[in-house]
């Protein structure tokens, strides 16, 4: 558990699934509003949560008085999601949860992210990440232009 004073890390539970929801479906539709609305409702995404994300990914959530304020997954060396609550943004909550995916990642940690996508750019930009390849879209159920980053730790270059 890593601890900021005020937020705690630690490993997503099952019961954590509907909270986990709603933050992603919020999260995206304040921060990517270019997205196609939500079309699943909260018992779809919840179950997403529970039976996809939970069982494929190891999935970390930010705790702040006893609140879900975020949360990320990691798949292999993959950051599939870290999305925060939209009210928690720009308070190191992200860093955080960052910081605990790259200690689970000795050998460094991938992601993709939308080009549009200007905020999270920067987020991972600032914490050493660095742009690998761009797509048109293809690869992506968006069907939107994405970058792979990547993050190696200094021992691992």
């Amino acid at each position: 558990m890593s601890d900021d004073g005020k937020t705690q890390i630690r490993f997503a539970a099952e019961a954590d699934a509907g909270v986990i929801a709603r933050i992603h479906v919020a999260s995206r539709s304040v921060t990517m509003p270019y997205l196609p609305p939500q079309k699943r409702n909260h018992e779809q995404v919840t179950r997403w949560v529970r039976d996809v994300l939970l069982k494929q990914c190891r999935t970390w959530v930010a705790v702040r008085d006893a609140e879900i304020t975020g949360y990320a997954a990691l798949n292999g060396d993959v950051l599939e999601h870290l999305y925060l609550r939209p009210d928690v943004r720009r308070q190191g909550i992200g860093t955080l949860l960052l910081n605990e995916v790259r200690r689970h990642s000795p050998g460094g940690v991938s992601l993709h992210v939308f080009q549009r996508n200007t905020d999270a750019r920067a987020f991972y930009e600032c914490h050493g990440f660095a742009v690998l390849d761009t797509s048109d879209g293809d690869r992506n159920m968006e069907n939107l232009p994405d970058l792979t980053l990547r993050w190696t730790p200094v021992h691992a270059r």
